[in-house]
């Protein structure tokens, strides 16, 4: 069955369509949900929410094919609102194991993804949010502007600016492993 069928059962209050287009998405969303805000707990608190709300605003929703663009709207305001009242409490990221076939050294990947988890923690959550969007959920530039309500000019400069950031931090990260030498100071 297509989305838009399903969309438009869930919209008549068809519980059974709501989930099916609920579990294509839950995988996606959460591991969004757990980028942006980088607690895994919370993560699951935020989807709660927000799938709550899908299933309460869901009558409303005008155009049934943009429904996936409209979960992700409504996940990424939930996170960015739970990240506004918790911004006081320290936030973490659980590494969620990779499996696939070992082509490189365990080490290096997980160095690379330490890495890479340092610069991401760096950024505000609504910009960690825009990144979140575009790299780990695909949506096109105008889409994301679209969801996080910000104008497109907004949207890339704020995507330049935290790409920046994180390459600067993997740059520091890098030239301070480059000053150690065989475990000695260089």
């Amino acid at each position: 069955m297509d989305q838009r069928t399903l969309v438009e059962r869930a919209q008549r209050g068809d519980h059974d369509a709501f989930t099916v287009l609920i579990e294509r998405a839950a995988a996606r969303l959460d591991g969004a949900a757990r980028l942006i805000l980088r607690d895994g707990e919370l993560a699951r608190d935020v989807m709660q929410e927000a799938l709550f709300q899908a299933w309460r605003d869901l009558p409303g929703l005008r155009e049934p094919d943009r429904f996936d663009g409209w979960l992700y709207r409504l996940t990424v305001h939930s996170c960015l609102d739970a990240a506004r009242r918790r911004r006081r409490r320290p936030i973490e990221i659980d590494l969620i194991a990779i499996d696939g076939p070992s082509t490189s050294d365990h080490q290096s990947l997980f160095a690379a993804r330490e890495m890479l988890d340092d610069a991401l923690r760096r950024l505000d959550p609504e910009w960690r949010a825009l990144i979140v969007l575009h790299y780990y959920l695909g949506l096109p530039l105008p889409e994301v502007a679209a969801a996080l309500r910000i104008p497109l000019g907004t949207a890339k400069s704020r995507l330049h600016r935290s790409l920046g950031i994180m390459r600067d931090s993997i740059a520091s990260v890098d030239a301070d492993a480059a000053t150690v030498v065989g475990g000695q100071l260089a």
